[in-house]
């Protein structure tokens, strides 16, 4: 089971695209340690800068997002 806070999948998504941290923090004007914070989700981007992320990788914001998971009636 996943964390609370393990929300989004960037780290997975940079891995994918070969692509850094600090590649993606210029790419965006950045501080380097934010992007940091956002893949290890001890922090996370804003919905508007998840849509620049997303177009900058050029993928669908959706590809950023763990899926929701269905809360078990029980």
């Amino acid at each position: 089971m996943r964390s609370n806070q393990d929300i989004n999948r960037l780290k997975i998504v940079l891995a994918e695209k070969k692509r850094t941290n600090k590649w993606l923090a210029e790419q965006l004007c950045k501080d380097q340690a934010t992007v940091s914070k956002w893949c290890t989700n001890t922090s996370q981007p804003t919905l508007e800068m998840l849509v620049r992320i997303a177009d900058v990788l050029e993928v669908d914001i959706k590809d950023l997002l763990h899926p929701s998971t269905l809360i078990k009636e029980g």
